[in-house]
């Protein structure tokens, strides 16, 4: 598959953005652990024009992670293109267009899932942002608005007829957010619309390496965008990659790995944006790093009430001695 003139190999797997989650010290973790690409959090280009610091942060791309793509969203145009000037001094690889976030601050503004209401806005919209920069453009967005909305083949050939180098599909509609069940018939109908050239990649429910393996055969995707599926699971990459192309599972990292894991994302996460808010955001990993373990609530607990990487490394030392020896299936 490729972006552009970026080659991703066979059916890539990808992390997607993801507020307070897909950070760069987690892209990092999830890169070292099979990612093939991974994607920034969402910025607001309304947040960039304006040289807010917490959307300048998000700019942010460490060694080690490429390659990247630096989302944004946005609801006005002009607002939208003077941003991605900002953007492409970040040096990103590709920067990705969010018209799927469901969020009520988002969408009431326009932005975001918004755009699902109206493609020809869409369309403009894109096409713009295509001619402001040499930088490959993808979209990321949902199958529709509500289940009697569903357009994502007119929207996605809108994109491609736009400049779009390749579409990101959360088989979701707005309506859902995150509940229910994605649909990956109405995603396939694009991958398989005679006029698709640009890759199509599905995004949603794809939490294992089973999933991944039917999204590729059966389905017949391009790649595979993981979100969920990688919090506090950023090995899922390399799992992935080994069953798609073996068809045997990879066992699951023991607890010494996972607690080895945990430590270098918090480390990362303490120096880049520091000890209180990398604690704060880290608290949401903690159950699938240790999910399976016997009797962890009382640990799980202690670690999201903990407020400082100190008493954090303490509780995981006491993890480790007492479930020496557990293995995980």
């Amino acid at each position: 598959m490729k972006i552009g003139n970026l080659d991703l190999g066979n059916f890539p797997l990808f992390l997607a953005p993801m507020e307070d989650v897909s950070d760069p010290p987690f892209r990092v973790i999830c890169r070292e652990h099979g990612a093939d690409m991974v994607f920034t959090e969402f910025i607001s280009t309304e947040g960039l024009i304006r040289g807010a610091e917490k959307s300048e942060k998000k700019l942010d791309i460490f060694p080690g992670e490429r390659p990247v793509g630096i989302q944004i969203f946005g609801h006005d145009l002009q607002s939208m293109l003077r941003a991605v000037k900002i953007v492409e001094k970040a040096r990103p690889d590709v920067i990705d267009i969010n018209y799927g976030c469901p969020v009520k601050k988002v969408v009431n503004k326009g932005a975001g899932a918004a755009f699902l209401k109206d493609p020809v806005r869409m369309e403009k919209f894109t096409r713009e942002i295509v001619r402001a920069t040499e930088l490959p453009v993808t979209v990321k967005t949902r199958i529709g608005w509500d289940e009697n909305s569903i357009n994502i083949t007119e929207v996605a050939l809108r994109m491609q007829d736009a400049g779009a180098r390749a579409i990101f599909i959360h088989g979701r509609t707005r309506k859902q957010m995150y509940g229910g069940k994605a649909n990956w018939d109405e995603i396939a109908k694009v991958k398989h619309h005679p006029g698709m050239e640009i890759p199509v990649v599905a995004n949603g429910d794809i939490d294992t390496p089973e999933k991944a393996a039917l999204i590729r055969d059966r389905y017949g995707m391009d790649g595979a965008m993981i979100g969920r599926g990688a919090i506090g699971s950023p090995w899922i990459f390399n799992r992935m990659r080994k069953y798609l192309e073996t068809s045997k599972l990879l066992p699951e990292p023991s607890l010494e790995e996972r607690v080895k894991i945990l430590r270098k994302y918090l480390k990362m996460a303490v120096e880049w944006k520091g000890e209180r808010l990398a604690v704060l955001e880290a608290r949401r990993q903690y159950g699938p790093f240790f999910k399976g373990l016997p009797g962890i609530k009382k640990y799980r607990m202690k670690l999201v009430t903990a407020d400082n990487f100190k008493e954090i490394d303490n509780i995981l030392e006491e993890i480790l001695k007492e479930y020496k020896g557990f293995v995980f299936s």
